[in-house]
């Protein structure tokens, strides 16, 4: 019996993407897009919507460790945070390919099915690694405020690495691209999602304390040694906009060279 070709619409979550995955072996329909409230789109194919069933997600969830390994298991957990194209799909090729060979498929990087997701968790992996050093904290009313602007989902990376380094501070970092937030408290976390966050107005210490570290990278450049393509490799420009050196002072004193120089 040939498997049907079908739309699937559902609701934009990991859970609802396994759901997916399990409806699709239940009654034999391969899935030739996917689409959801984030990717709402027309489709010549025969739509089928999804509710998500956390009972099927987690049956699905534990036989990508069993029936692949836990390797892809982890692949394609982090597969669905990236920003790759039609990331559902790719991910739902990868998986009937991994139900039919087993734990070699991970190491097959010469099919596309494959290569096409590491490339993709690693440019996930990278972002959240730079991003680790490039966000930048303010202090308002004893909260610290971070906000990123990521091409991926990197939150769920970031957590571990803030959540331990700040364990005993309450903090929040603002995912603008994807309207999330990550909220810690001392022993509780959350990521939720926040359509209209914006960070109150910093106080006064907050805009010294601003001034203070504008001052000290501008005076710490090196003018002779300005080397704009090897600033451009270690710190790329898509990260500036939410970078305190790269922001307009509020009202500083001049500062002693021109701003972002001597990298």
């Amino acid at each position: 019996m040939s498997w049907q070709q079908v739309c699937f619409d559902y609701d934009g979550s990991y859970p609802g993407f396994l759901t997916c995955v399990f409806e699709s072996y239940a009654h034999r329909e391969e899935a030739v897009c996917f689409t959801s409230p984030e990717e709402d789109r027309l489709t010549l194919w025969p739509e089928r919507h999804v509710d998500t069933d956390q009972a099927k997600a987690e049956r699905v969830y534990r036989s990508l460790s069993k029936k692949i390994s836990p390797q892809a298991c982890r692949l394609v957990t982090q597969a669905f945070l990236t920003c790759l194209p039609e990331r559902e799909l790719h991910m739902y090729r990868f998986l009937r390919l991994g139900y039919q060979r087993g734990a070699d498929i991970t190491r097959d990087l010469t099919d596309d099915r494959v290569h096409v997701l590491w490339k993709a968790v690693q440019h996930l992996g990278s972002e959240a690694h730079l991003l680790k050093g490039f966000l930048r904290f303010s202090d308002q009313q004893g909260v610290l405020v971070g906000e990123i602007e990521p091409k991926n989902r990197v939150l769920p990376l970031l957590r571990p690495h803030f959540c331990t380094r700040y364990s005993e501070e309450h903090f929040l970092i603002y995912d603008h691209t994807h309207r999330e937030l990550l909220i810690h408290q001392p022993g509780r976390w959350a990521i939720l999602p926040a359509e209209d966050f914006a960070p109150a107005p910093p106080g006064q210490e907050e805009v010294t304390y601003r001034r203070l570290w504008r001052r000290f990278y501008d005076t710490i450049a090196i003018r002779e040694r300005e080397n704009p393509r090897c600033r451009m490799t270690n710190m790329p420009k898509r990260f500036w906009g939410t970078m305190t050196e790269f922001q307009p002072d509020e009202g500083a004193l001049p500062a002693p060279g021109p701003r972002g120089k001597g990298w």
